[in-house]
């Protein structure tokens, strides 16, 4: 008949693997197997992927969903027969009918699971990478059992004991299931003898099932936990077990840069130490277990775990997970690694991508994939190049001649059976950057090749195997492909991807791509000389837009098959599209360095890679990424930021095409710790026993900013970083009849937050027998003393306090000495108490305190403190003050730096000294880094102020200032202005009521504090700065001077020291501002602070007084010249000569006016130099008035005689001007005259007689030269020798009469003769005078005087300067200096009338030397005035 029920449920064996995926030879599903349980107990919900049921049957094995079977028997046949239409009877028709539903069913379920599986990798089966230990635990305790499992799908995991599904969902109170990527969980809560069972994980996806057992064994002795000593031994003595790891040393948030090496280490102890029973020491990175490579080392020496990034990369960056197991448990530390770019070899050239893998890797076929860099560069990424490179060999080849804008490429070409390793480099309009990292090593074969030699034996498998018979098909065609489709289609390449043919014969085959535009029937073959041999195909270099349908065929050695059903038109362009915007950015202070950034995921993405954060400093505008590795979360700690800075922060988002826009920037958020920094509960005490009081809603907000994790996530132990210190010293202060005043000393850290109050406890103590803790207060007290009403006279009390702030109550301070209450009949008075410590430094400190609750008989009168080391006995008090004071502060100094010290304060009045207060401390002297000091500040506008800054600012910490260390009652001396870590403290009207000491300390800091005493002299030279800041001068490097230029014009100009861009300078002449126009040129210079002022030409009307009057901003500047008198008229005469010079050197003119020259042949030249000529410009010479024409050939051999005597002129003329030369010309002797015009010279010649030496005439030589200067004649002997010594004589006669002179070149005479009596020519090199000095300068007392003059000279002059024809010296009044050789400058300073007179520059080298002279003249204003006023 038909199928029974009870057939479709097949038991297995007691050790067989509960279920597989059975696989043909082609990778094709055929069936499932999954085992069913004999028990009736309930599923755990969840267990499978949703729900599964698997079930199989004789012939063919059957996927139903609708969830796990839970129960046996008759629900489960039901359920069978509704999933799958079983037959009613034996029929054929029925068999046939459920046959073709069951293949159906079949089908379904592959198509499902295809779609769960990664089209670019192969399946796995699970495996257990960690399986599940065994342990053995105390009753009452929890035990948690991990394992971490691989495989693709991703398995599922269900936990089952004794082989019954858990049901966690259902006992929350007892189990907690817990799974983060591919680590997996099960706590279970408060053990009992029932929870002693073998425990089971089982890993289920399409590739099979595996399992892993671990036993947990419950113990019901009992040893406190806190001892860890008889622990230990007892475990070691009864259960050969360990103890639980325990990690220190812990390696911290890590940051380096591409190509260095990192270490990350942590000391581990494990108790006993066994060798046979070594820890499994495992590292994780994101969640994904790390194995030894080439970029990753690990290390366990038995205490010190150690794991070695070699060559880091931003691959590596990440959280990195130590996990310890034991036998006994484990033991986990993590912390975030860092990875910053190495620097670009060029200026806006984007960084390099990461991440490169490989997929789909077949015979001549590849797809790679890269992450996108975090930064582009100067402008974005055009896309990127791809290289591979064979295994084995160093020759990069690109594989794409044009970039890719996708972060995926399909690379072909391969060569079947070689290997190979990829890298992507990435491109902008700046340049290429970096290569990546390469990928792992890909072998070019057949995927099933690759699938067998990964295959890993099995479990047996119960299903049916079927064998069925092939003819032989050598020779036949191979059929049609199947399933044929365009996997991928972006406007770079199209991928195309089938199945291979059932009818392909036992040779390989390969493939024919084709394509058609859609629209026509032309089909193109695309790879007809390298045919296909992987059902994988990329196109390149298809037309963006247009559409396209694609068939593949077949090919062996029989031939070319049919072509495949074409896939549907695929138009060529991006379907990917970019990612959009994330959501708003929330950034959350977290720790000093450190900001915890949230934002909302993009709500418009496929296939998205991750988001990178960038940071930035508010209003600055410059981006940097705070992760180079994208982060699929939308929560991350941005670590490496500066404390005390204002950041901003925004992120994008990116996939495989590309970035999205970068998100709204968020709020600005201060990068400073949130409160923590507080007190660390003792090992030694329970955290049971800490009371944590919430005080208000604040208390999840805080609890998130310490813990750095959720508020609901917050943990006892992370808040004992925030509660504060517990208070110490506490004392009796005053007591009566029925009540006592106590007195403490505030915590030492108070965790972060203000102290907001402290509650006390008292207990009564009888015959040394103390009684219970009660509560004394249940309103906060905010000082550092109570009263205590209420008690019983003569009875013994003990009292404790604890310190409250925003996160909780501290623990109790230690409790007091008995203190027996009864009335205070001493005279002296009590103790003081409220002792704290400010401004701490290496060398002193200063000591606060209040006046004693109880005074005794008398007032108190003063104060005596005492201080000794801490490690020193009681009778190392020593005293600080010789003499009480009367204050309730005293500056303790001569502090040993790094010294630990203590304090205590007596009070005195008449009656005696008191008792002293309980020691303070220990205080070590230290300077704490980030310390300020106080600073007395005079702005621009001068005002005083005194400004403290603190970079430790905390939530709701405050600066607190005082006078005197009292607090501030009179405001209207002081006003307080505060902004973020800096306070500023002005000062109204700063006068002799302000002097005293004045402090600054911040509220929450652990003491940030500074005090600045305000003196007399001090407030004297504030007065002096504020005046000079609100009045301030300008400066001037140069104070006016004048300067005659070509054309006869004239320039006023002076030099400003110091000045902005918003300098103005005005113009004045005789007290009426002057402008630019025809008559006046103004230019200031603002690169050089150089004021002009030019005149064309110095007119009568122009005598007076020249100011530049300077503004910049308050800033006022000041300088004048006055030109008055016989100095105005001779500049003005000097400047109407220049501008007729100039109006002559515009035509013809004389450069150099007629002249007499002897040569060194004594021919006699009347010559001239003439300028500006052209060739119709007219020369003529006249003799008294006459011309001597050029034809006249008589007139050009003239007799000097006295008839000749005469004035000879020379006039030029054309129609630019003309110009004119004489030359009175009288002469004895007779000579030839010739007249010669050639060019720009005109020369008159005759040959007188020669100079003689010692009764010898002497010949021209190199040696020897002689000639005519002017009305000189001169002889020079180049380096004189002994020979050269003797009489020299030179004979000038005319014809008739003569004249001769005798030098008698001997003793004295020769030392002295080359300077003094030897006429020398003008040598082009001689020192000279070449400009930039004034004739006269006129300036006011008081005033800096600054000239420079320019010199030349080769070798360089010696330069001196001369007052009235003395040198002048350097000193404070006179700074001379001589510069680059070319610039002499001479400063006088505050010039008075003294300084009034000749000056002049003087220059001195081998060739000659040269002075220039002028004129200085000293003026009061007053006299000025008077002038003034005579002349109205």
């Amino acid at each position: 008949g038909g199928l029974q029920s009870s057939s479709l449920l097949l038991s297995l064996p007691k050790k067989a693997k509960r279920s597989y995926l059975a696989v043909d030879k082609d990778t094709e599903v055929i069936g499932y197997v999954v085992p069913v349980f004999r028990s009736r107990a309930h599923g755990v919900p969840g267990g499978g992927e949703g729900g599964r049921r698997w079930l199989c049957g004789h012939e063919k094995p059957v996927l139903q969903r609708g969830g796990l079977s839970d129960e046996g028997g008759e629900e489960d046949k039901e359920e069978a027969d509704e999933g799958v239409g079983r037959p009613s009877d034996s029929g054929q028709e029925g068999w046939s009918l459920w046959s073709n539903e069951l293949t159906l069913a079949v089908s379904r379920a592959k198509e499902e699971f295809q779609k769960k599986m990664n089209p670019d990798s192969l399946t796995h089966p699970a495996e257990f990478m960690v399986k599940p230990k065994g342990q053995t635990v105390w009753e009452g305790k929890n035990v948690t059992l991990h394992c971490t499992v691989a495989g693709w799908p991703k398995p599922r995991v269900a936990w089952y004991k004794n082989n019954v599904p858990i049901d966690a969902k259902g006992h929350p109170d007892k189990y907690t299931v817990e799974s983060n990527y591919n680590m997996h969980s099960l706590e279970i809560k408060s053990c009992d003898f029932m929870d002693t069972a073998e425990y089971r994980a089982s890993a289920l996806n399409v590739k099979g099932e595996s399992s892993s057992f671990a036993s947990v064994v419950v113990k019901s002795t009992f040893v406190h936990p806190h001892d860890s000593s008889a622990l230990a031994l007892y475990y070691s003595s009864h259960f050969h077990t360990f103890l639980p790891p325990t990690i220190i040393d812990k390696f911290g948030v890590s940051f380096g840069h591409e190509g260095e090496t990192m270490s990350l280490g942590c000391t581990v102890i494990i108790y006993p130490n066994v060798k046979r029973y070594q820890p499994d020491v495992l590292w994780y990175r994101d969640n994904v277990l790390l194995k030894p490579s080439k970029w990753v080392n690990m290390h366990w020496s038995g205490e010190k775990a150690m794991l070695t990034l070699v060559h880091l990369n931003k691959e590596d960056e990440g959280l990195y997970t130590l996990r310890v197991n034991t036998k006994s448990g484990f033991e986990t530390h993590s912390a975030y690694v860092f990875v910053r770019d190495a620097d670009v070899e060029e200026e806006g050239v984007p960084v390099a991508p990461l991440d490169v893998r490989c997929h789909d890797a077949n015979k001549d076929y590849v797809v790679v994939t890269w992450k996108q860099p975090a930064v582009e560069g100067s402008s974005s990424i055009l896309g990127y190049f791809i290289d591979r490179c064979e295994v084995g060999t160093k020759n990069w080849v690109q594989c794409n001649d044009t970039p890719v804008t996708f972060a995926r490429f399909p690379v072909t070409g391969l060569v079947e059976g070689r290997s190979y390793y990829f890298r992507v480099r990435a491109i902008n309009r700046a340049g290429e950057s970096r290569p990546s990292r390469v990928s792992d090593p890909v072998a070019a074969v057949d995927p099933s090749d690759r699938a067998r030699l990964r295959a890993r034996p099995s479990a047996p498998w119960t299903g049916m195997i079927k064998f069925s018979e092939e003819d032989p098909t050598v020779g036949v065609v191979p059929g049609q492909p199947s399933d044929l489709a365009v996997t991928e289609a972006t406007k770079s390449y199209v991928v195309l991807s089938w199945k291979p043919p059932e009818q392909r014969g036992h040779e390989g085959i390969m493939y024919f791509v084709e394509k058609c535009i859609v629209g026509t029937d032309t089909w193109q073959r695309v790879n007809t000389g390298m045919p296909s041999k992987s059902p994988r195909f990329a196109l390149f270099d298809l037309a963006e837009g247009n559409s396209y349908s694609f068939r593949v065929r077949c090919c062996n050695s029989a031939g070319v098959g049919e072509p495949s059903e074409p896939t549907r038109p695929t138009t060529v362009g991006d379907k990917l599209d970019l990612p959009s915007t994330p959501g708003p950015v929330v950034a959350t202070r977290n720790t000093a360095t450190s900001v915890v950034v949230s934002w909302g995921a993009s709500k418009e993405v496929k296939r998205l890679v991750g988001y990178y954060i960038e940071v930035g400093v508010e209003g600055s505008n410059v981006w940097v990424p705070c992760n180079n590795k994208p982060v699929k979360c939308t929560r991350f700690v941005c670590h490496g930021l500066t404390t005390g800075e204002k950041c901003v922060f925004r992120v994008k988002a990116v996939n495989a095409a590309g970035y999205s826009d970068s998100s709204a920037a968020s709020e600005a958020v201060l990068v400073q710790a949130g409160i923590g920094d507080g007190w660390e509960v003792p090992p030694s005490s329970p955290k049971n026993n800490l009371i944590l009081r919430c005080l208000g809603e604040e208390f999840s907000s805080v609890a998130c900013g310490v813990s750095n994790v959720c508020a609901n996530e917050v943990k006892p132990e992370l808040l004992c970083s925030a509660i504060p210190a517990p208070p110490t010293g506490v004392t009796l202060a005053e007591r009566f009849q029925g009540y006592m005043v106590l007195s403490w000393q505030a915590p030492t850290k108070t965790g972060g937050a203000d102290i907001r109050g402290y509650y006390l406890d008292y207990r009564t103590v009888k015959d040394g027998v103390a009684d219970g803790w009660h509560e004394l207060n249940t309103q906060a007290v905010t000082g550092t003393s109570y009263k205590a009403v209420d008690l019983k006279e003569n009875k013994f009390y003990q009292f404790q306090v604890r310190a409250a702030n925003m996160a909780g109550l501290s623990v109790a301070s230690p409790p007091s000495a008995p203190l027996e209450c009864k009335e205070w009949t001493v005279a002296v008075p009590g103790p003081a108490h409220g002792l704290h410590v400010l401004e701490v430094r290496k060398h002193s400190l200063v000591l606060l305190w209040e006046t004693p609750a109880f005074n005794g008989r008398s007032a108190v009168t003063g104060y005596y403190v005492d201080i000794k080391e801490a490690s020193a006995s009681d009778g190392c008090w020593k005293g600080v003050n010789e003499r009480s004071t009367q204050k309730h502060y005293l500056k303790v100094a001569g502090l040993k730096e790094g010294v630990s010290y203590v304090l205590r304060v007596s009070a005195k009045n008449i009656a005696g000294v008191g008792i002293p207060c309980e020691p303070l401390g220990p205080i070590v002297a230290e300077t704490r880094p980030g310390t300020n000091e106080i600073v007395v500040d005079v702005d621009d506008d001068g005002v005083i102020s005194m400004i403290f800054e603190c970079s430790e600012m905390r939530e709701g910490s405050q600066f607190v200032w005082s006078r005197d260390y009292e607090a501030l009652t009179d405001t209207s001396r002081l006003n307080i202005q505060t902004a973020g870590g800096r306070s500023r403290a002005i000062f109204t009207d700063l006068s002799a009521e302000d002097l005293g000491s004045y402090s600054c300390m911040v509220t929450n800091t652990d003491g940030f504090s500074s005090s600045y005493t305000l003196t007399e002299e001090d407030l004297k030279r504030l007065l002096d700065l504020s005046f000079e800041h609100k009045f301030p001068v300008i400066p001037f490097k140069s104070e006016m001077a004048i300067e005659l230029q070509e054309k006869g014009r004239v320039r006023f100009w002076a030099q400003v020291a110091k000045f902005t861009s918003g300098c103005q300078v005005e113009y004045v002449f005789n007290e009426n501002v002057v402008t630019q126009g025809e008559k006046y040129t103004m230019h200031f210079d603002k690169s050089t602070g150089i004021i002009e002022m030019f005149m064309d030409l110095l007119e009568v009307t122009d005598e007076g007084t020249f100011t530049f009057n300077l503004v910049d901003g308050k800033a006022t500047g000041r300088t004048s010249l006055v030109l008055i008198g016989e100095e105005f008229a001779a500049l003005q005469k000097k400047s109407e000569f220049e501008r007729a010079e100039w109006v002559r050197r515009q035509g013809p003119h004389f450069v150099e006016y007629l002249g007499f020259e002897v040569t060194a042949e004594c021919n006699v030249h009347l010559k001239c130099k003439i300028g500006n000529i052209k060739p119709e410009t007219e020369i003529t010479w006249f003799k008294d008035a006459i011309e001597i024409e050029e034809e006249d050939e008589a007139a050009k051999h003239i007799t000097i005689s006295k008839a000749d005597t005469g004035v000879y002129e020379v006039k030029l003329k054309d129609e630019r001007g003309k110009d004119k030369s004489l030359f009175d010309l009288t002469g004895k002797g007779d000579a030839s005259l010739r007249i010669r015009a050639s060019g720009k010279c005109c020369k008159c010649k005759c040959r007188p007689a020669s100079p003689s030496c010692r009764d010898a005439k002497i010949s021209h030589s190199d040696r020897v030269q002689c000639g005519v200067s002017g009305e000189q004649l001169w002889l020079k002997i180049n380096e004189p020798t002994e020979k050269d010594k003797g009489k020299y004589g030179i004979n000038i006669f005319d014809g008739k009469d003569g004249v001769k002179r005798v030098f008698d070149l001997t003793g004295q005479a020769w030392e002295e003769a080359p300077s003094e009596h030897f006429y020398s020519l003008p040598h082009t090199d001689r020192a000279r005078v070449v400009g930039g000095l004034p004739d006269v300068v006129t300036i006011q007392e008081g005033k800096s005087l600054n000239l420079t003059g320019n010199v030349w000279g080769d070798p360089a002059p010696e330069v001196s300067w001369l007052k009235n024809d003395r040198e002048l010296k350097s000193d404070e009044h006179y700074t001379l200096k001589f510069e680059h050789g070319k610039y002499a400058s001479i400063t006088i300073a505050a010039v008075t009338t003294v300084d009034s007179g000749k000056y002049a520059l003087q220059v001195k080298n081998k060739y000659g030397t040269e002075a220039m002279p002028f004129t200085v003249s000293v003026y009061f204003p007053e006299d000025e005035e008077v002038k003034g006023d005579k002349k109205e």
